[in-house]
């Protein structure tokens, strides 16, 4: 099982939360980000649909592969 883990920072004069390099939009206040980003770290774990999804990889070329709706990533937050 996949373990993500979002991040609280500042970013562009608020708050935001990330995941790796990606950061969301920004907050005004450090909690609003906080909340913000426990709610998005908990939708990650509701399951889903079994579908094909396509992706594009850094290097352009394109993707396809089935994506189990049971198989959802651990996720949290690091305030």
């Amino acid at each position: 099982m996949t373990n993500i883990h979002y991040h609280v920072v500042p970013h562009d004069g608020g708050w935001a939360y990330k995941l790796e390099d990606v950061f969301s939009e920004p907050f005004r206040t450090r909690t609003e980000a906080l909340k913000a980003a426990h709610r998005v770290a908990h939708e990650q774990r509701v399951p889903g649909e079994t579908a094909y999804i396509q992706f594009q990889d850094e290097a352009g070329t394109w993707h396809t592969e089935l994506a189990r709706g049971d198989d959802r990533p651990q996720a949290d937050v690091t305030a």
